[in-house]
């Protein structure tokens, strides 16, 4: 009975510390020592998006921090107090300036992220946002347009409206809002035609965090439409081989000079789609015919390179295919993957030098590939004839080998009649 008594109060005493600590945690979490948590609490008069998981808060840093007052008092006289700097809620103009007390003091800032840049505010206010706010629209977005105002999270959180996968959602339910965007005379398509895009679908569908979004081409904080001259650039922020070769191109001065905005002529804005080798040439998918008529030297140019990019896909898809026929009969394809390798490098490398413009220097990487392509064909065909060579010395074998089995037979018969 005693034995009983004590479990049973061991089990009790348990359940009301995990109880108790419960309580304390979701106390802690919602700021007990914070007054004005406290008080907004009890009138249920808390932001419609306020979240316990806001990193600022997580972080120590309650609504003073932002609002000044006095979180020690639960009156609301003495918290609102001209001397507790209480300011209340910021206007439109405000918001940066505001988040910029912290996050464009490095000082302060090492403490929660050592190597985070701090001039956020600055670049906001350079950013077509800022300047706008600036002369008075208080309908762009500031800070707490993309971050929101009571529910900051990491942009390393999923739930954040600033998380990669997010991000475009958080864009567009501005510029996505044909009626909202009425005066800037801007399109609001750029979500529907991001999201059948390449970069779209490397995001939205694959899950892929490494594609870019918005921010990656239009900026965050300084976020403004690339210009002429850095449209080339913000692109070969990834695309760095095709932005070089391109920039070094006599094409570069001629589409400055026409005022074409380099990749996005042949590859589209918001819409790109995978490149294919026939966006080069002179076919009925061709983007040079765009611009270069029959008989032009860049229509020449352009039959050129197809032809050469032609010529090693075709040699390089039969290698391909012997390959994986080799390979399916068991033969040795050690040294011939390597070969067919080689000429998958070069057929990219001939791709990635299309944005030179020079069909030499893309016809002498043709050869190359094209060279190992034939090699990879030379070792495939003398497997293959080595399998046929194998397979006709078995059947030889085989045959002779059937012949005495049949004569040891017949010998056994005429020894069991014997």
């Amino acid at each position: 009975m005693r034995k009983s008594a004590l479990i049973f109060f061991c089990i009790t005493l348990a359940l009301l510390f995990v109880t108790t600590a419960a309580q304390s945690q979701e106390k802690t979490e919602f700021g007990a020592d914070d007054q004005c948590i406290v008080c907004h609490l009890e009138i249920d008069f808390l932001p419609a998006d306020f979240s316990n998981a806001d990193i600022h808060l997580q972080k120590g840093l309650s609504c003073a921090g932002c609002h000044g007052g006095d979180v020690m008092s639960d009156d609301v006289e003495i918290a609102k107090r001209a001397e507790a700097k209480f300011t209340g809620i910021p206007t439109k103009k405000d918001i940066a300036g505001m988040c910029g007390k912290c996050h464009s003091d490095i000082s302060f800032m090492r403490k929660y992220q050592p190597r985070i840049s701090v001039d956020q505010a600055r670049q906001y206010k350079q950013s077509v946002h800022g300047q706008k706010l600036a002369q008075g629209d208080t309908k762009v977005a500031d800070c707490s347009s993309c971050h929101t105002a009571h529910s900051i999270l990491s942009a390393t959180d999923a739930r954040s409206t600033i998380y990669s996968l997010n991000v475009p959602k958080t864009c567009t339910k501005c510029h996505g809002d044909q009626a909202y965007m009425a005066d800037y005379n801007i399109p609001t398509t750029q979500y529907d035609e991001y999201v059948e895009s390449v970069h779209g679908k490397a995001l939205l569908e694959k899950q892929d965090v490494g594609a870019p979004a918005c921010n990656d081409c239009h900026g965050n904080h300084g976020a403004m439409p690339p210009g002429i001259v850095s449209i080339s650039h913000v692109c070969g922020a990834c695309h760095v081989n095709n932005q070089d070769f391109f920039s070094k191109s006599k094409m570069a001065n001629e589409f400055a000079d026409a005022d074409l905005h380099a990749c996005e002529e042949c590859h589209g804005v918001h819409d790109i789609k995978n490149t294919f080798d026939d966006m080069v040439g002179t076919g009925e998918t061709s983007t040079c015919t765009e611009c270069h008529g029959e008989g032009e030297t860049g229509y020449q140019v352009a039959q050129q390179i197809r032809s050469h990019l032609g010529d090693l896909v075709a040699v390089y898809d039969s290698a391909s295919i012997l390959l994986k026929n080799v390979e399916h009969v068991g033969m040795d394809v050690l040294d011939m993957s390597y070969a067919v390798k080689d000429a998958k490098q070069s057929l990219t490398q001939a791709r990635t030098l299309v944005h030179t413009f020079d069909s030499e220097l893309v016809q002498t990487k043709t050869e190359e590939g094209k060279t190992s392509a034939r090699h990879a064909l030379h070792l495939g065909n003398a497997e293959m004839e080595e399998l046929r060579f194998r397979r006709f010395g078995f059947g030889v074998a085989t045959f002779f080998m059937t012949i005495v089995l049949a004569a040891l037979y017949f010998k056994i018969k005429d020894i069991e009649k014997e």
